[in-house]
């Protein structure tokens, strides 16, 4: 499942989670989905402590945290920190630490979604017996919704389209909304780059996410990137607004 510097850092990460007695420990999104690409992958948790979450308990989760940055992996490490009394509401914000910081969050339908799918159990119940059922009908509108309203207006901002992770993340999850709305299900990294040929995606931008994440890429040129950034934009826009026109009523 993991390669070393990944079973180093999630080992280290529960010995030091032990001291306050988490009731359940999961893993989602590529870690659990088999996608997981070590160094390119994010490792994405989620922690159930027995709360409620004090201010003290706050200052050792972020000890816990900065102790780990010694690993090479440790930047990848993002969790989020729940409680059996604040499990349900995908509105909820709830305590992350994510990107070398602690800040909140919600978790969101989709990953409520995966963690019912496929939830990796690290440490004590399962998925299925703590976190509510998500509803078909709360999915399909969050995902709808994150089309709407954060990545249609971010495909007019130019200035991020020559950064990898925006081309990455915008064209995979415009792929996996698709999927989700027609069909009702979640897909991986992997199927969502096979699947964009068929979207009408440019291909060369598609095999440029593939190297990056499977292969061994040369560095991008200036030329390259802006032009990716014409391709990426070009067909996202149209193609996220036909989306959300064919799925927005239903």
């Amino acid at each position: 499942m993991t390669d070393d510097a990944t079973a180093r850092l999630l080992d280290r990460f529960l010995a030091g989670l032990r001291a306050l007695a988490p009731v359940a420990v999961w893993a989602h999104g590529s870690l659990a989905g088999g996608d997981y690409q070590e160094g390119r992958s994010d490792l994405d948790m989620i922690a159930v402590l027995e709360g409620p979450i004090s201010l003290a308990t706050v200052r050792r989760l972020a000890r816990l945290h900065r102790g780990l940055r010694d690993e090479p992996l440790a930047r990848k490490l993002h969790c989020s920190y729940l409680t059996p009394d604040t499990l349900a509401g995908a509105e909820r914000s709830h305590l992350t630490w994510a990107h070398n910081g602690l800040m909140r969050r919600p978790v969101t339908p989709v990953t409520r979604r995966e963690l019912h799918a496929f939830g990796l159990v690290r440490h004590g119940d399962s998925p299925g017996d703590l976190l509510p059922p998500l509803p078909d009908d709360e999915l399909h509108a969050f995902v709808v919704r994150d089309q709407k309203e954060f990545w249609r207006p971010a495909v007019r901002k130019a200035r991020l389209w020559k950064q990898d992770v925006w081309v990455d993340l915008g064209m995979v999850t415009f792929a996996r909304a698709t999927v989700t709305l027609r069909d009702g299900r979640l897909i991986s990294k992997r199927e969502a780059l096979d699947l964009l040929p068929e979207l009408g995606a440019p291909i060369d931008v598609v095999e440029d996410i593939r190297r990056r994440r499977y292969g061994d890429p040369a560095p991008s040129t200036d030329g390259w990137t802006v032009r990716r950034r014409e391709l990426t934009r070009n067909y996202l826009g149209p193609a996220m607004d036909g989306l959300v026109a064919a799925y927005a009523e239903r």
